[in-house]
């Protein structure tokens, strides 16, 4: 059961992604770190326990499918709002169908996809019906839970985080379309570079995969062998060799060139990635993580560009996103490097990891008997207080850049 019902229309109708979406846990690809048969989640699944979750991840890697695989597997109700187009109103008529639900003894699954969409309101009218138990809400989310979701639904709900799609799972689920009952009267052949093309194009999503092969073969004639060049043609992108070990490769190449301050040579690999079909986006989150481990602080800027760069391929596509990419590239490139903070975190996480485990002192503590001196209140905002019990120095920053200012700032507050 819907609020939107689906069963009007024809199968022939429906798209590929929706006709092959799993009927089983059996035919479910991916997601074993929490859906293996000894996790907590299949456990909780298959015990008919399961309370309101939050389903965080990627596009096309599972979440509506298994929001309705639970509510098969519980025989609950189930009802699907999209945060986009939904309203309160919509919210409202789902509990009252609860209720109805609930005078035939039925729970309901009320699944919103896209939840981070829906602004405080109506997040908060889901409250005291989530709170009772009357729904069991799913909600899916694209962006961190911990940022887009109101706390109080946080706290009334179980988060799990969907992972991107392996290539080998999302082999098993190109074979399975092809045995789909529109698909196979084509008859289709795909070259191995086509397939291999088609694995690096859907990064880790399942949908985009599926939407790529109906599009190429719905647009072939009968048992016609499909290239490489044919589904770069539908992508409208040039056949530049670049196959899976073509994509390591080159952002490796990307990233040692950036690393190098070599800002022609990670321009020349940045074009290449783009004219070898790479997602924008994976280019933008690897410069983000480039900004912090070997930027960080002898440019704080970088960071905020690259961060930006990443909102920006959001809203704007191909040709354009290639300008933008290029100027962060550049500007990254040429950017003086220093890595102390990414030195700094592996020096700290190494230390606990030897079980160095320090107790927070008194006077840190939120309700500590001691007093906690704060600087605020003291000459230059300093006061000697301990903040570790024991000396260790994680942070050391290089004379380069900003840094050589963040080092003579730690070198005056230790003298104080």
């Amino acid at each position: 059961m819907t609020l939107f019902p689906e069963q009007d229309l024809k199968q022939e109708n429906m798209p590929l992604a929706y006709r092959l979406s799993p009927k089983t846990f059996d035919e479910y690809m991916g997601q074993e770190h929490i859906l293996s048969a000894q996790k907590p989640l299949r456990k909780l699944i298959e015990q008919d326990q399961l309370r309101s979750l939050l389903l965080w991840g990627p596009p096309g890697t599972g979440k509506t499918a298994l929001s309705r695989l639970i509510a098969k597997k519980t025989a609950s109700g189930y009802l699907a709002l999209n945060a986009v187009i939904a309203k309160t109103a919509d919210i409202k008529m789902a509990i009252e169908q609860a209720k109805v639900n609930l005078t035939r003894q039925q729970k309901t699954i009320l699944f919103i996809d896209e939840l981070h969409r829906f602004n405080k309101i109506q997040q908060d009218a889901l409250l005291p019906d989530v709170e009772n138990g009357l729904i069991t809400l799913i909600g899916a989310t694209t962006e961190n839970p911990f940022f887009s979701v109101i706390p109080a639904l946080l706290s009334r709900s179980q988060v799990f985080e969907l992972k991107p799609l392996s290539t080998k799972h999302l082999k098993i689920i190109f074979e399975h379309a092809l045995q789909d009952f529109i698909i196979a009267t084509y008859q289709p052949r795909f070259e191995a570079e086509a397939v291999e093309y088609l694995m690096l194009q859907a990064q880790g999503d399942a949908r985009k995969m599926l939407n790529i092969l109906e599009t190429a073969v719905l647009s072939s004639k009968k048992k016609q062998e499909i290239t490489r060049e044919f589904v770069q043609t539908i992508l409208q992108t040039k056949g530049v060799p670049y196959n899976e070990n073509e994509h390591y490769d080159t952002i490796s190449a990307f990233i040692k060139s950036l690393r190098g301050s070599d800002a022609d040579a990670a321009i020349y690999w940045l074009a290449k990635m783009l004219k070898g079909g790479e997602d924008p986006q994976f280019i933008a989150r690897r410069l983000i993580i480039f900004a912090s481990e070997d930027i960080g602080n002898a440019d704080p800027q970088a960071f905020v560009l690259a961060t930006s760069l990443l909102d920006a391929t959001k809203f704007i596509g191909l040709p354009e996103i290639r300008i933008n990419l290029a100027q962060v590239t550049t500007y990254l490139a040429t950017a003086p490097k220093s890595n102390a903070s990414y030195l700094a975190i592996n020096k700290a996480m190494a230390l606990i990891d030897k079980g160095v485990l320090y107790e927070v002192p008194d006077h840190l503590k939120k309700s500590g008997q001691k007093k906690y001196l704060y600087p605020h209140d003291y000459e230059l905002g300093l006061v000697k207080q301990e903040y570790l019990p024991e000396s260790v120095s994680f942070y050391e920053p290089k004379q380069i850049g900003f840094e050589k200012i963040i080092k003579k700032r730690i070198e005056y507050v230790k003298k104080l």
